[in-house]
């Protein structure tokens, strides 16, 4: 070979040894842009997987507080439904109380002859059928006279110096207070001492 055939040989060598090199170095460059995309790509997707979770988790959240509201619901409406069993006789009770009253009232008074005498016998008998009726529903009567005051089951309409009482005794009775289980259907109207 001659001088100048390999003078060729070695400009062919550099020229090929330039593109090869500049082939790997762009080879190389898109390598690594790859790589920052896939880099980007799993960037994007964690982040989607984050979101994804917080969405799940604020779900969880959400159907947790529905069926702690949806238990209340039913808890509350059971209870409601109890109540309404347990007191469904007091509107019919307050309504008799009145008349019950007047039984009293009227079997106070005195007989002056026989006729009178059985016909207060009489009433006094309607008058412990409506007490025993009252009772079989769960309504009873507030016992007050010589108790202390409470104001939860008594109404104090009057208050009186009495020397034999103790301060704060009911001392009479107005009018009887009656509870229906343990529900005050009416306080007992009552005279408290000082």
């Amino acid at each position: 070979m001659t001088e100048e055939n390999k003078d060729r040989s070695l400009e062919n060598e550099e020229t090929l040894s330039e593109e090869n090199t500049a082939a790997i170095e762009e080879g190389a460059s898109e390598v690594l842009s790859s790589e920052e995309a896939n880099n980007d790509e799993l960037s994007a997707a964690k982040a989607e997987a984050a979101a994804l979770e917080q969405k799940l988790e604020e779900a969880e959240n959400r159907y947790l507080r529905l069926q702690a509201d949806y238990e209340n619901f039913k808890r509350r409406s059971r209870m409601d439904l109890e109540a309404m069993q347990k007191y469904r006789a007091q509107g019919l009770i307050t309504e008799l109380l009145p008349a019950l009253d007047n039984f009293e009232r009227a079997l106070q008074t005195e007989a002056a002859d026989e006729q009178v005498k059985s016909l207060l016998q009489g009433m006094g008998m309607v008058q412990r059928q409506l007490v025993q009726a009252l009772k079989s529903e769960g309504a009873e009567e507030i016992e007050a006279l010589g108790n202390s005051f409470d104001p939860h089951l008594h109404q104090a309409v009057m208050q009186v110096e009495d020397s034999e009482a103790e301060p704060n005794t009911v001392v009479e009775v107005f009018q009887k207070g009656y509870k229906l289980k343990d529900r005050v259907i009416r306080p007992a109207m009552v005279k408290v001492s000082q």
